[in-house]
């Protein structure tokens, strides 16, 4: 073949666009509802069809979060921490794909773009370095009256849904995804209404990064249709609501209640900042374990 007729071949070219799907139970299905809906950048321009998901697709997702906790919260503090930093270097190698995305997503300049996919990066890093701190800062022995001892320990939630923050599609995300799996718990998350793709791009990462299947489901779509019934389902733990708005946070804290769910309000917050412990600490409970305490000898002395 001649260079000429390469060359027309390759400019004659049918785009190929990048098909966007759910990450649930460590793959990647469509919506079993079949809908998608139209996302587009800031200035309206197409980007693509993101899958709806629907009520349905949230109930496979708590299956597929309540399947993986057992083993997720089994690991290894030390475990968690080097899977956490997998994901900061798979996601550092689509560093340019991600910048890309975010910057479509949110309106952005390519330099602001690349400094929220840097600092999301970074929050991967902070997390994994967490992972084998929590006990050290939120349990401990405790001073009590008796013959006896007690060590407090915590230990994680369980299944968390979380509503992502609608400005902030990857670094947000990143916010209150990490710290919920960092503790051990697993998490179902409905991404960004208006700007899903970086955060269903992000499974792709996770997929490739020792994260086992189920720890972490993103579903795209309308929290509104998707989240009441999350709220009110008997296997979640735990809710997250970053990314709602006052009406539908108060409708889903009301139907939390129905089985005690713990509730993180939503407030402003600028994920840029140092995130601290607070979100880390806030899906951990704590295991108080009393042990009586006996002579060793005597002359009396105890342990």
């Amino acid at each position: 073949m001649s260079k000429e007729s390469i060359s027309g071949s390759a400019a004659g070219r049918l785009s190929v666009f990048k098909t966007y799907k759910l990450f649930v139970g460590g793959k990647f299905p469509r919506s079993e509802s079949g809908r998608v809906y139209e996302v587009t950048d800031s200035k309206g321009k197409w980007l693509a069809n993101a899958p709806l998901s629907s009520r349905k697709d949230g109930r496979d997702a708590v299956v597929a979060a309540r399947k993986a906790f057992g083993t997720w919260s089994g690991a290894t503090a030390y475990n968690r921490g080097q899977v956490l930093y997998r994901v900061a270097e798979m996601l550092e190698g689509r560093r340019d794909q991600f910048v890309a995305e975010v910057a479509d997503a949110e309106g952005l300049s390519k330099s602001k773009a690349a400094a929220q996919v840097d600092a999301a990066i970074d929050r991967w890093v902070w997390y994994a370095g967490w992972t084998d701190k929590i006990a050290q800062i939120a349990g401990g022995t405790n001073p009590v009256a008796g013959p006896f001892f007690n060590v407090s320990s915590p230990e994680p939630t369980g299944v968390v849904a979380v509503v992502a923050p609608q400005e902030s599609s990857l670094l947000g995300l990143v916010s209150v995804i990490a710290p919920v799996i960092a503790g051990g718990s697993t998490v179902v998350v409905v991404a960004s209404e208006k700007a899903p793709l970086p955060a269903l791009s992000l499974g792709e990462v996770l997929a490739t990064s020792d994260v086992p299947g189920g720890v972490v489901n993103i579903l795209s779509g309308k929290a509104a249709e998707i989240f009441p019934a999350l709220a009110a389902h008997q296997d979640v733990n735990a809710l997250d609501l970053a990314g709602a708005d006052a009406e539908l946070a108060k409708a889903l804290e009301i139907a939390a209640a129905d089985n005690l769910k713990r509730v993180v309000r939503p407030q402003a917050v600028d994920w840029s900042a140092d995130p601290g412990t607070k979100r880390l600490m806030a899906f951990q409970e704590t295991k108080t374990v009393w042990h009586p305490t006996g002579s060793l000898g005597a002359g009396g002395s105890s342990y």
